[in-house]
């Protein structure tokens, strides 16, 4: 993959995390049941937060570091 597509997707997936913790798609899973004795709602919340911070993990890894301007205001030199 290209770094451009790259950051294309660690966009897509971070506006697409953000929309997983909406209150619209989180009520869903509003409901009596329980799984382990918790919420099947805090276990959906947890769920989203280990899969976004594992693909940020990823990304993080994978997303070239961006070059070190020696130019920028305030640098000594």
């Amino acid at each position: 993959m290209t770094a451009r597509k790259l950051e294309s997707a660690a966009l897509f997936f971070t506006i697409f995390g953000a929309m997983l913790i909406m209150p619209p798609l989180v009520l869903l899973f509003n409901v009596k049941a329980r799984l382990f004795g918790l919420p099947l709602e805090l276990i959906y919340l947890f769920a989203v937060w280990v899969v976004l911070c594992a693909g940020t993990a990823w990304f993080g890894r994978r997303l070239p570091r961006a070059p070190a301007d020696d130019d920028e205001p305030g640098s000594p030199g």
